[in-house]
C-alpha cells in the first residue's frame, strides 16, 4: 500500500508540474505576442509598494475596419493623441484600485516638448511625441511616479470585448451620439458587442430621449469619462463570469490587436497583479476625475480646462500620499503662471472617491465629494 501510495503521489504530481508548465508556456507565448515599447523615465517599482500603470487611450484607429474604421472617423483623423489619459493605483496589500482620469483638454507645461507645442497646451498633444513624452509630463507637472504604461487603441477596446462575449449597460433611456455612432433605440438592461462598447465609452455629444424629445449631456469630456468608469466595471463583471478556457483563449488572443506594454512590465509582474486582485468586486471600483475649472476661451488653445487648486492636490496627496514628488515645471493656473503646488498634510482619511470633478461650462470644480452619476447614463447590470 505504502509503494502503491508513494506511486500515485508521483504521478499526480507529474501531472501537477506538466499542467503548470504547460499553462506557463502558454500565457508566456501569449505574453510574447502583445506588443512592447522601451518608456524613458518610468519609476522603478518598489516590492509591497502601492503600483501606478498609465494608460493610455489612444485615439489611433490601427486594427480597425471596414464599417467599425468609418464609424471611428479613420478617414478624418490622422496621427495619434491620448483620448484617455489615467492612472492606475494599484495597491497589492490592500487589495484596492484607484483610477484618477485627466481630462484630454487640461492644460499643462510642456517641458522639453515646448520647442513643439509651446510652454503650455493640452495634455493629451504630448501623445504625438510618445507614450515616454506622456510619462514624463504627468511627473513634472504632478508629481506623480509612473511605474509601468499600457496604452490602448480603438482595435484593442473592441477586440478585448468581444471576446468576452460583449457587455451588459443598463440605459434608463434611449440613448444616441452621432459623433461616436452610439445608437441605442430601446431603454434596459442589454448586451453590446465591442463597437457599441466603444461608442459608448468615447461618447462626448451623449444624447438621451425623454417622452419623445431628445436631450443633451452637456457635460463633454467629463460625461465620457463617467461612461468610461461604467464600461470598466461592466467589463470586469464579464471577465469574472466567464473563466473557461475558450473564453481566456479569445481573450488573450484578442490583446494583441491593439495593446501595447511598457518593455519592462513582465509576465510575472502581469501574473502577480492578477494573483492580487482577481476577486476585486467591480462595483468597489474607484473611479476619479483631476478637478479643473474652464474660463472660457483662452487665446490661442481656445476653451481649455486648468488645473484646480488647492482641490487637486487634496485629492493627489489622499491617493498617493508619500509617493508624491515636488513637480519640476507645474501646470500654469488661470494667469497662465506655472506655480508650484500647495503644501497639503496628508490625513488618514482618504477623500472619497467621485466620478467626477469640474465641469464644461466655465464654473470651479468643486473638492473631491461623493456624487451620484446622472440618472441618464448608464449602468453596468446582471445579464438578462
Amino acid at each position: 500500500m505504502r509503494r502503491r501510495a508513494i506511486l500515485v503521489l508521483g504521478v499526480v504530481a507529474v501531472v501537477l508540474l506538466a499542467f503548470v508548465g504547460g499553462s506557463y508556456w502558454y500565457l508566456s507565448y501569449r505574453y510574447g505576442q502583445i506588443q512592447k515599447v522601451t518608456v524613458s523615465d518610468l519609476t522603478p517599482t518598489v516590492s509591497g509598494q502601492p503600483i501606478n500603470i498609465l494608460v493610455i487611450g489612444s485615439d489611433s484607429r490601427a486594427g480597425l475596419t471596414g464599417a467599425m474604421a468609418a464609424q471611428a472617423g479613420a478617414n478624418q483623423v490622422t496621427g495619434q493623441r491620448s483620448d484617455v489619459d489615467q492612472i492606475w493605483h494599484l495597491d497589492p496589500a490592500a487589495g484596492t484600485v484607484q483610477i484618477i482620469s485627466i481630462p484630454r483638454d487640461t492644460l499643462v507645461s510642456m517641458g522639453p516638448l515646448a520647442s513643439q507645442n509651446g510652454q503650455f497646451n493640452r495634455i493629451n498633444t504630448a501623445y504625438g511625441a510618445g507614450p515616454a513624452s506622456l510619462v514624463n509630463l504627468i511627473q513634472s507637472n504632478f508629481g506623480i511616479p509612473i511605474n509601468h504604461v499600457v496604452q490602448v487603441g480603438f482595435g484593442g477596446f473592441v477586440g478585448a470585448t468581444d471576446a468576452l462575449g460583449g457587455v451588459w449597460m443598463n440605459f434608463p433611456y434611449p440613448a444616441r451620439d452621432a459623433y461616436s455612432g452610439l445608437s441605442i433605440t430601446t431603454p434596459g438592461c442589454q448586451l453590446l458587442n465591442g463597437t457599441q462598447a466603444l461608442a459608448v465609452a468615447r461618447s462626448r455629444h451623449f444624447e438621451y430621449e425623454v417622452n419623445g424629445q431628445w436631450l443633451s449631456d452637456g457635460t463633454s469630456d467629463f460625461g465620457r469619462i463617467h461612461r468610461q468608469g461604467t464600461y470598466l466595471r461592466s467589463l470586469v463583471d464579464a471577465a469574472k463570469s466567464k473563466v473557461n478556457p475558450f473564453t481566456l483563449n479569445a481573450f488573450l488572443g484578442a490583446i494583441p490587436q491593439g495593446v501595447t506594454l511598457d518593455s519592462s512590465m513582465s509576465l510575472l509582474d502581469l501574473l502577480d497583479l492578477v494573483y492580487h486582485f482577481h476577486s476585486l468586486n467591480p462595483a468597489t471600483l474607484s473611479t476619479q476625475t483631476l478637478p479643473t475649472t474652464s474660463v472660457g476661451y483662452v487665446s490661442p488653445w481656445g476653451d481649455v480646462l486648468f488645473v484646480d487648486q488647492p482641490s487637486a492636490q487634496q485629492m493627489l496627496v489622499s491617493i498617493f500620499g508619500s509617493q508624491l514628488t515636488t513637480p519640476a515645471t507645474p501646470p500654469p493656473n488661470t494667469s497662465l503662471e506655472s506655480v508650484p503646488p500647495p503644501t497639503i498634510t496628508p490625513t488618514t482619511q482618504p477623500l472619497q472617491p467621485s466620478t467626477t470633478q469640474g465641469s464644461s461650462g466655465g464654473t470651479p470644480s468643486p473638492a473631491p465629494t461623493t456624487t451620484t452619476l446622472p440618472p441618464f447614463d448608464p449602468t453596468p447590470c446582471p445579464p438578462a
